[in-house]
């Protein structure tokens, strides 16, 4: 019995050595510089450099051009009013489904709202022309609508973004500063 543990034994430190040699390393070649991803150690007693910070891209395109003449409070406004012309386009904000288009949500006029998952809706208000059907894919920029006063005092497009069926503010997320 101890001869036939010591063949097991002596099989396995053979297999782990073959192992260790056919496992090469490269060195470094001082030219190519770091490996990405890979942050030297400081020096002791140093501060370590965070890694750089990745480019600010924002989740939502602003889906007019014009100013903000309106903005969210959560309470009054559940979006931002944008100051536009007559005619002027309206954008989808990114892509999605278009899960209604039409005028009978009071105080929202002719109105799109596309689902882009199942976190975040987008609506479009006081719309003088709508341009997709309801079920219709969209991708984001697509001209989906334009500026209009349908349901409203001026002309202008009303903005919502719901997250989990809650209206959010979407000034950060037209930034970039939130996901």
């Amino acid at each position: 019995m101890k001869v036939h543990n010591h063949f097991f034994r002596a099989a396995a430190v053979t297999v782990a050595a073959i192992s260790l040699v056919a496992c090469k390393s490269t060195p470094l070649n001082q030219s190519q510089g770091p490996a990405p991803g890979f942050y030297p150690l400081p020096p002791a007693g140093a501060r370590p450099a965070p890694p750089p910070a990745p480019a600010k891209t924002a989740t939502f395109l602003r889906p007019a051009p014009g100013r903000t003449i309106s903005t969210f409070d959560g309470n009054r406004n559940k979006g931002i009013d944008i100051a536009g012309n007559m005619g002027d386009p309206i954008v989808a904000s990114a892509d999605g489904r278009v899960v209604y288009v039409g005028g009978e949500l009071r105080g929202y006029g002719n109105m799109v709202i596309v689902k882009h998952n199942d976190t975040y809706l987008t609506a479009y208000a006081h719309a003088q022309t709508i341009l997709v059907k309801e079920n219709e894919v969209v991708r984001q920029g697509q001209k989906i609508a334009e500026i209009g006063n349908s349901g409203a005092d001026r002309v202008k497009l009303h903005f919502e973004i719901r997250k989990q069926g809650v209206a959010v503010d979407p000034e950060p997320y037209l930034s970039g500063d939130l996901h």
